[in-house]
């Protein structure tokens, strides 16, 4: 299956790298540039978009609105964005997964890398770059109020089973499916079908969500190193 891309970032001379880049892997391709957030939405319906790759600060409705109505839109429930960052260590990053992104990288990562992320975001799973910790992402909710902790989403977490509860801790600690079934002595199969079951409960449209929805909640305490 040919995963479908849309480049969206108002340097036209990165979305042409990026257009390369793309278009030279037989199971992609770049069906649309947008320079604005509004426009990266209007192309993302227009042309059956896998996967938006998302700069963060454009003119207009910026890459943060744009994810936020992507993500909130039903017509575009299977879409996965990707956020394209210089500045990694950045507050608009955990806004950008708390409005509904896969996950993030940065704009210097290796080709590979960005390769990596669009088959990754296209298949459902999270993307967090190798500096893009766990930990980054905690500290960047503690500094929320009361700690970051959402007692609305406290009390969500009363919808999982202690099965459920478990499987997200290690979910929230980056483990992928293999190693969480390793450490809990299950199928991988069976870890996937926990993770689904804790998505469709907690409303997480993937696992980058539910890392987030793990710290909110105080599931998993950040931890300030």
């Amino acid at each position: 299956m040919t995963i479908r891309v849309l480049l969206a970032d108002d340097q036209a001379l990165l979305r042409s790298a990026f257009r390369v880049l793309v278009d030279s892997e037989p199971d992609m391709e770049v069906v649309g540039e947008a320079s604005d957030g509004a426009e990266a939405v209007r192309l993302a319906k227009e042309r059956s978009t896998d996967v938006v790759l998302m700069d963060i600060r454009m003119p207009g409705t910026d890459g943060l609105a744009a994810t936020r109505l992507i993500s909130t839109d039903p017509s575009l429930a299977e879409v996965r964005v990707v956020i394209l960052t210089t500045f990694e260590v950045d507050d608009y990053v955990v806004q950008a997964l708390r409005a509904g992104a896969s996950g993030f990288l940065g704009k210097g990562s290796e080709p590979e890398e960005l390769l990596n992320a669009i088959r990754v975001a296209a298949g459902g799973e999270a993307l967090l770059s190798p500096t893009a910790t766990k930990g980054l992402i905690a500290r960047f909710l503690a500094r929320g109020d009361d700690d970051g902790r959402d007692p609305a989403r406290s009390e969500r977490l009363g919808a999982l089973t202690g099965r459920e509860r478990e499987v997200l801790v290690q979910v929230a600690g980056g483990h992928s499916n293999d190693e969480i079934a390793e450490r809990l002595r299950v199928s991988p199969l069976t870890v996937k079908t926990h993770v689904n079951r804790a998505m469709a409960k907690l409303g997480a449209r993937d696992r980058a969500q539910l890392v987030v929805i793990a710290y909110e909640s105080g599931l998993v305490r950040p931890r300030m190193e």
